[in-house]
């Protein structure tokens, strides 16, 4: 078989040329119940896209739930504190899409007078908005006719044309835009942007597609080329590597624990953490506690007392968190003396958004009697 033809060798395809109707009547009948497909809620609909980024549905409904029920509008989002939106986000990951949101419908609120826009260029201009979610919630909850291209939907449409050249770049995500809005089915596009959605997440999957229940089959290039896992074209996947760090567990004469408010920005944004930090290349834990602890806050650490390593996945490294007992010999803060840092009881650390690995950290301590009341 020839090379698959790239984006610029492939003609848009003249409408009815995509079955849109074996489509749709295949989501009537096989979509998945899910509480914001009960709903025309843009505010509802907006959420669920966000917190589905890179995240599977099954972890996303109680997240979304628990969500809903601490801020049921808009309005009681806009009005939290980052800090409150942050710890009933907790380990969902991904925090810059809490942050972002949580930005997001503040000026929701000043701007737009409480009505989400309807038009996708009006919601791709709030941040933590990219194309896809303009197009996803402008396209449910409003019925604009507009595409919306997540992963699934890449996956179908380069197995359906078979394109393997097509990247998901800002050129392959036009090019497939391209594709979606000549055959989109007027007044439509909000089941059909779901639909295929749906087909690609739960029959047109990444690894042993579904073919023989696809609605699409007959007419899939990928499928008639018995290839279809061939498509779209992947990346080579690079080595994922482990970084270690240090965690210090500081009490003070009153029992409380050391902690510091991370940077706005980052990974883990305006979460509380533990003092410390990465290790260099071939630092000792012991050693790269002792450097992280004093650069970060000024304290030298007298001695420590390891307590376990805490393991943890992201998405470009693999975290190994020492976590240490730390007596303080010189430059304990006091209160009101550090900007991004404050005392807890251990009690309060409860009440506190961390991190995944902080938090079992803090378990960590709690089982070895650091943290007892926690």
């Amino acid at each position: 078989m020839p090379d698959p033809p790239g984006p610029s060798d492939v003609p848009v395809p003249e409408p009815g040329t995509f079955p849109v109707g074996e489509l749709l009547a295949w989501y009537r009948l096989h979509r998945r119940s899910l509480p914001w497909r009960e709903t025309r809620d843009p505010y509802r609909i907006w959420l669920s896209e966000v917190m589905l980024q890179q995240t599977q549905v099954g972890t996303v409904v109680p997240y979304y739930e628990r969500f809903l029920n601490r801020f049921p509008t808009i309005a009681d989002l806009a009005r939290a504190s980052e800090e409150e939106v942050l710890k009933v986000w907790e380990n969902l990951g991904y925090y810059a899409r809490a942050r972002q949101l949580h930005k997001a419908a503040g000026i929701v609120m000043k701007t737009y007078g409480g009505v989400i826009p309807e038009r996708p260029e009006d919601l791709a201009g709030l941040p933590g908005v990219g194309p896809y979610t303009a197009g996803a919630v402008s396209s449910i909850a409003f019925g604009q006719d507009v595409a919306a291209i997540d992963g699934n939907v890449r996956r179908v449409l380069c197995r359906h044309f078979a394109l393997a050249g097509v990247m998901a770049d800002k050129e392959g995500l036009r090019y497939l835009s391209g594709l979606l809005e000549a055959v989109l089915p007027s007044g439509m596009a909000g089941d059909f942007n779901q639909a295929l959605m749906e087909l690609g997440a739960t029959i047109c999957r990444p690894r042993e597609p579904l073919c023989e229940d696809c609605p699409l089959g007959e007419n899939c290039l990928a499928r008639i080329h018995a290839t279809p896992e061939a498509f779209p074209s992947r990346r080579e996947k690079q080595k994922v590597p482990v970084r270690h760090a240090v965690a210090a567990i500081i009490r003070d004469t009153h029992g409380r624990v050391l902690l510091i408010k991370r940077s706005s920005r980052g990974l883990l944004g305006s979460l509380w953490k533990f003092p410390g930090g990465f290790a260099e290349p071939g630092e000792e834990p012991s050693d790269a506690l002792a450097r992280s602890v004093q650069e970060e806050t000024g304290i030298k650490i007298s001695e420590d007392v390891f307590l376990g390593t805490v393991r943890h996945a992201y998405t470009h490294f693999r975290l190994r968190l020492h976590v240490f007992s730390c007596p303080v010999s010189d430059g304990l803060p006091v209160d009101g003396s550090c900007k991004d840092c404050r005392w807890a009881f251990p009690g309060e650390i409860r009440d506190l958004p961390l991190g995944k690995a902080d938090r079992q950290a803090a378990d960590r301590a709690r089982l070895s009697g650091e943290l007892p009341g926690m």
